[in-house]
């Protein structure tokens, strides 16, 4: 597949980073602390969400539905944490697929977003990056991060665009785009689970790690695939209120408040990710890049 050249931001130009999420509060869990520095740096973030999240569940045992209405309540929570990580917003308007539960797991819902094929569920976001003309982009790696249907959908659906947006072949009347670099979401990694669990030990707290731990295995395939690893421990505070924003899903009691920031700045400072795909013509190195833009600056 034929490919434009890649167009490298005018002096005077914003940088631009399209991050693709299954789900509303995944882009408050995941990568949310590099998307807000980086909206503080001036760079345009656009936040695409497959799904609206219809078919999930209420995680906060303290939450109220009342008579609303949880599509309503998981748009409007949506709304509140992209105003606070000061990001753009865009539905790509597929429905949730749920998460199938049995042995062997059921079919998804015929309606769902993992169900549709690849050329439907990928159309919207190859017209978004078209349009946005994002410069990098965020997703999740070939097991979703985790293996729900739908974020096993998202990265397919995510490096189909990546592709299918800068090949003139692609039927559109919007004008082909090369992103220039597709980065893997890697949050979750078992060696910054367990740091974080050894310093909550070592300062006579509690983990919220211990169960977690306990379901992974002894080797952290993971971490090896780690190229990148971003600095923003200044912006744990925006991350964490934007996750509080999802009321339906985040307990504010819970394990995702349940190791002081100020021990994640001393052991843990970073954003993590792997670099899947780049049309950058860069020096191969074994070096630790520290910025999503390596390469497009200057």
């Amino acid at each position: 597949m034929s490919a434009p050249e890649i167009t490298f931001p005018e002096a005077n130009e914003p940088l631009r980073l399209l991050a693709v999420h299954a789900h509303p509060d995944d882009e408050s869990s995941k990568g949310a602390a590099t998307t807000a520095m980086y909206v503080a740096q001036g760079v345009e973030v656009l936040v695409a969400t497959c799904t609206g999240g219809e078919r999930g569940d209420i995680l906060n045992a303290s939450f109220d539905l009342g008579d609303r209405e949880l599509t309503e309540v998981r748009k409007n929570e949506m709304h509140s944490a992209a105003q606070i990580l000061g990001i753009k917003h865009q539905w790509l308007g597929f429905i949730d697929s749920g998460f199938p539960d049995g042995d062997p797991k059921p079919p998804v819902p015929e309606d769902s977003f993992a169900a549709q094929s690849i050329e439907v569920a990928a159309a919207p976001l190859v017209e978004l990056i078209r349009e946005f003309r994002p410069h990098v982009m965020t997703t999740y790696d070939e097991n979703g991060g985790y293996p729900h249907p739908d974020h096993i959908r998202t990265h397919e659906v995510a490096v189909y665009a990546f592709e299918h947006a800068a090949s003139e072949s692609y039927l559109s009347d919007k004008a082909p785009w090369a992103v220039a670099k597709l980065y893997y979401n890697l949050t979750f990694t078992q060696t910054r689970i367990r740091t974080l669990h050894e310093a909550c030990l070592a300062n006579g707290l509690e983990s919220p790690y211990v169960d977690w731990l306990e379901r992974m295995d002894e080797v952290d395939v993971m971490w090896g695939r780690v190229t990148t690893r971003i600095p923003v421990a200044e912006y744990f505070e925006v991350r964490d209120q934007a996750l509080l924003a999802h009321e339906t899903q985040i307990d504010p009691d819970g394990m995702w408040f349940g190791v002081p920031l100020e021990l994640q700045r001393e052991f843990w400072p970073t954003e993590d990710f792997e670099l899947a795909i780049s049309r950058l013509d860069l020096p191969e190195t074994d070096a630790i890049e520290q910025d999503l833009f390596f390469g497009l600056r200057g």
